[in-house]
Order: structure tokens, then C-alpha cells, then sequence
């Protein structure tokens, strides 16, 4: 992607005093003279941060400014291994908000509406994210958090919200027991802003037909703000990033090299205007693409687009010698008639082989319900090159989840 100038100059300025202000980056750059980092070319010499490097820096070690200036403190939602912790001071903060009032703004959303924040609060950057922004809009915050779905739907109704947000798990959940109680008719909703895991096609028709809303993909992660970065439009084709804020890449996950815009690889972010704790080429493990060309909503000249995300660097697993991706699965569900959008992969090993079993909703029963599990076996064996054994399920049957659903289970090692 062809850097700015404008971004180039606030990276070079920004690097004048990045050792200074950084003991993480003095070290990271020690045998490095930033002020030799003039073109695009240059920045792209520099090396990647990677979270392995984050955590070394645990507790504070990234951050960039002196204590009286940190304001707040935030974690990665990760349950495993040694959390990153990303200071913020009051402009980090403040800028956090700016950009997530331009989310909803982008989503249509105005200070008449009524945001019901379902996303956790605490030192994740999920709920205070989305109530920052919907603060800075104007519009009314109803900071739910997770779970208690009783007192969701009671408040739903009784505030008359009109924009829920949350985690497409629990988006789904929500929609499945306002559907099981009747309620769509007594709901003033009218947008979603889903984000913080990747979902399928089939489960985003469900959320929006059965809530009747329009819904719009938000993305971020804790080491750069938060969510907020970035957010689909009315166009929904791809995900626009706010380049004022974060300058993107996208390279060979193997290699490190660039790839020209429109290919899939991972997403490298750098911070362009972050206090306490900027991030120089961070590798997200994130899949996507640059979307070439301009979007035709009011942003499309200004803002580049990522495509959905396809999956992780970290999600693949291997199984009978084939590589597979939870997007891929996704994909196979989509094309199976029949089948709904939830699923769960079990993988084990079995007298020295590998057994793929996939769980799958379907309302279909009987001897329907075997032509399901055979084609979407056929499917899996075109689309990923191996057989699974295929079990559909009832509806509702398998466990839904009030934050991420954990979809594939590989009990081998």
C-alpha cells in the first residue's frame, strides 16, 4: 500500500525522539538511526514488532511517556501467557473517541439513538471502547456489559434502544431467544456494530434477518487502541481504516515481504499519533486484503479499506496433511443447504490417525438430514481436501457463548 506523505512526515517526526521517549524502541533500534528512515522504503527495512516482544515488556515496559501523564491502563482479553498492557494517555483516550464516534457515524448512527453496549467492561478494550465513542457522538450509552440476557432483553425493550453491540456470539444468542420469545415486534432496533471475532456469512444473515437489523463490522485490537480503528460502511465491501490514526501493510506471513494491494496476508499496523505506548509495524496475525480502488461512500478517497478478516495466522490447523482455516468451514457452511451457521470441529487421534468430526445446526431431520451431512462432507473434501464425518445437530444444541464461541477442539497433543 503507498504510504502518504502526510503519514511519512508524522512517522519522521515522530521518530526524532522515539529513543528517547522509549527505552522498548532504544533497545529494538539500537543498531538503527531512525533519522536515516526518509521514504517509504526506508520504514519498510525497519523490523516488526510481534506480541512475543510486548509481553517481554510486561507491566509497563512499553510505555513512551513519564507516569504523571498516563491516565488508564488497558490488557489484551488473551487467556493465555504473560498479558500485554498498553498505557494511554488523556489524547490517546480522547483520539480513541474520536475515532469510534466516526465508527457510528459511518454506520449511520446519531446522538438520537440509544446504544446498548453488550461487550465486557473492565481491563478489556471492548465496552469502555464503545461507550467512549458513543459519549463523543452524543448518543445514549445503556452500558449493559455481558450477560444477564433477561435484564438485556427487559432494557432493550424498555429503553427502546436502537443499535446493539457486541461480539457476533452474542449477537446470535441475543437474536435466538428474541426470536424463541416473540419479541422482534416490540424492539426498536435498527443497526448493529459486531466486532472482536471473525464470523461467517450464514451467521451474519441470521443475526441481521432475525433482528431485522442492518449490521456493520468494526475492527481493532487492544494494542492499538482498542476497537474503533476501523468499521464497514454502507457500501459493505470491506472494513474502511482511519489512515489519519494508523498507517497499514499487508505481507507475506512467511517471508515478512510486501504484497500488492487486492492480496491476502497479514495486517501490520503502525501508530501514527499514539503517546503512551505507539506500536512500529506491528504483525496483527490478522488475514485480509487491501480492497484496490475507491469506496463509493462519503470516505471512500480518504480512508483505505481491509477486506473481512479470513482468519488468523494462528488459527490453521493441520489434519490428514491438509491446512485448514475457520473461514474455510464457514465457507463450506455457507454452500451446504440446510445447514446453519453454527458448528463446533472435533479433532482427535485415534489408533495413529486423525479423526475430523464436524458438529453442525440444522433444523432438518430424518433422511433430509443425512443428505445434509453428506453433502457438506462432499463440500469439506472439495473446498479443504479432506473427508470429516459429518453429524448434524438440532438447533440450539450446540453451546453459545456471551463473548467468543471456541469452534474447533484438536485434542491430539
Amino acid at each position: 500500500m503507498q504510504m502518504k506523505p502526510e503519514q511519512l512526515e508524522i512517522i519522521k517526526e515522530q521518530f526524532k525522539t522515539l529513543k528517547d521517549r522509549s527505552a522498548f524502541y532504544a533497545r529494538k533500534f539500537k543498531d538503527i538511526d531512525l533519522s536515516d528512515v526518509q521514504t517509504q522504503e526506508d520504514f519498510e527495512k525497519l523490523p516488526f514488532s510481534e506480541k512475543a516482544d510486548l509481553r517481554e515488556a510486561y507491566p509497563l515496559g512499553l510505555q513512551a511517556v513519564p507516569d504523571e501523564k498516563i491516565i488508564r491502563i488497558h490488557s489484551s482479553s488473551g487467556t493465555t501467557g504473560t498479558p500485554v498492557v498498553i498505557p494511554y494517555t488523556q489524547k490517546d483516550v480522547d483520539d480513541w473517541a474520536t475515532m469510534f464516534a466516526r465508527c457510528y457515524e459511518t454506520a449511520g448512527i446519531t446522538n438520537t439513538d440509544r446504544i446498548q453496549i453488550t461487550p465486557g467492561y473492565g481491563l478489556w478494550t471492548a465496552g469502555i471502547g464503545f461507550q467512549l465513542g458513543c459519549e463523543r457522538l452524543g448518543a445514549m450509552a445503556i452500558p449493559m456489559g455481558p450477560g444477564n440476557t433477561e435484564k438485556q432483553l427487559q432494557m432493550m425493550q424498555d429503553l427502546r434502544s436502537t443499535v446493539i453491540t457486541g461480539t457476533s456470539s452474542y449477537a446470535l444468542l441475543l437474536a435466538e431467544e428474541i426470536e424463541k420469545r416473540g419479541l422482534r415486534d416490540k424492539l426498536y432496533l435498527r443497526k448493529g456494530v459486531i466486532g472482536s471475532e471473525r464470523w461467517g456469512e450464514k451467521m451474519r444473515q441470521r443475526i441481521a434477518n432475525e433482528l431485522g437489523i442492518e449490521i456493520f463490522d468494526i475492527y481493532g485490537l487492544t494494542e492499538i487502541y482498542g476497537p474503533g480503528i476501523g468499521i464497514s460502511c454502507e457500501e459493505h465491501h470491506g472494513m474502511h481504516i482511519w489512515e489519519d490514526y494508523v498507517y497499514c501493510e499487508i505481507v507475506d506471513p512467511k517471508t515478512g515481504e510486501q504484497l500488492p494491494d487486492g492480496e491476502v496476508g497479514e495486517l501490520v499496523l503502525t501508530t501514527l499519533r499514539k503517546e503512551g505506548a505507539p506500536l512500529i509495524r506491528y504483525r496483527t496475525h490478522d488475514l485480509t486484503r487491501i480492497i484496490p480502488g475507491d469506496c463509493k461512500c462519503k470516505f471512500g478517497s480518504h480512508h483505505p479499506r481491509i477486506d473481512i478478516l479470513t482468519g488468523r495466522t494462528d488459527d490453521m490447523v493441520k489434519v490428514k496433511g491438509c491446512n485448514m482455516f475457520p473461514s474455510q468451514i464457514e465457507e463450506v457452511l455457507q454452500f451446504t443447504d440446510g445447514a446453519s451457521s453454527e458448528y463446533q470441529v472435533m479433532i482427535e487421534a485415534i489408533n495413529g490417525r486423525d479423526v475430523l468430526t464436524v458438529l453442525f445446526e440444522t433444523p432438518l431431520e430424518g433422511e433430509e438430514r443425512e443428505r445434509c451431512e453428506q453433502q457438506l462432507a462432499a463440500i469439506f473434501k472439495a473446498k479443504i481436501g479432506c473427508t470429516p464425518e459429518a453429524k448434524g445437530v438440532p438447533m440450539g444444541e450446540l453451546p453459545r457463548s456471551e463473548k467468543k464461541s471456541k469452534r474447533i477442539f484438536d485434542s491430539r497433543y
